[in-house]
């Protein structure tokens, strides 16, 4: 009767402390799963400006007449002058090209009274110059009121075929470190979180990273772009 009476009481013992064990560990787990829950997402920016490294400039003009002969005749004239203007300007003749022209016959058009014409032909031409020279390019820009003197008037417009057009298309060797500092950016956000809500910065949870955009800053500068990233980090916060 004894031994049961000790085998019972040192069961009960046993699974107290079990009991008390199992209770501990809960707490713990409770508390590290409230810790691991606690995070903070940030946002990191990194910019730049930097100089356009690719141009397109169509130098264009338009001819009318009646004489198809003639015009073509003029074309070719003035064209060879556009070309030695550019090349006078330090433009290479590998970065010049003559475009096929645009021939509208106004005759062929069924919904123009041709009486009243006074020119049948329309033509559109123009010389490209297609270049990663961009302060040379600029200096022949900047020149062009030779071509008018000249007699040639060059049209030019913001939108459309003749729009002159800066691209930058050295991207991907700043994309590296742009994202490098879009990263520190945002960790130096998460840290000042962490510092201000009497916490301790963790490890990252989650990350993502936005797309780059290459936009102008300045529309009377379209040569300078700027380059923009931002980065979204999520951090576990500890105590």
């Amino acid at each position: 009767m004894n031994n049961n009476k000790w085998t019972i009481l040192i069961s009960s013992l046993i699974l107290a402390l079990g009991f008390v064990c199992l209770g501990a560990q809960l707490k713990t787990g409770i508390k590290e799963f409230k810790e691991g829950d606690r995070a903070v997402t940030v946002r990191g920016l990194s910019e730049r400006l930097v100089q356009a490294d690719n141009v397109l400039w169509p130098l264009q003009y338009k001819i009318i007449g009646n004489d198809l002969t003639a015009l073509y005749a003029t074309m070719e004239q003035n064209n060879k002058k556009i070309i030695d203007f550019l090349k006078s300007n330090g433009i290479a003749e590998a970065d010049i090209s003559v475009a096929l022209p645009e021939v509208i016959d106004l005759y062929a058009d069924r919904y123009v009274n041709t009486s009243e014409l006074r020119s049948r032909y329309n033509i559109t031409a123009t010389v490209t110059v297609t270049s990663n020279n961009i302060s040379q390019v600029l200096k022949a820009m900047n020149n062009t009121s030779t071509l008018l003197k000249d007699g040639l008037a060059i049209s030019f417009s913001e939108y459309g075929s003749n729009a002159i057009v800066f691209s930058f298309k050295g991207l991907n060797s700043i994309k590296p470190e742009m994202i490098k500092e879009a990263t520190r950016s945002a960790r130096e956000a998460a840290a000042k979180f962490a510092e201000d809500s009497d916490s301790k910065l963790g490890k990252i949870k989650s990350a993502s990273q936005g797309q780059f955009s290459i936009t102008d800053p300045d529309k009377n500068a379209p040569y300078i772009k700027q380059v923009r990233v931002v980065t979204s980090v999520e951090y576990f916060l500890k105590d």
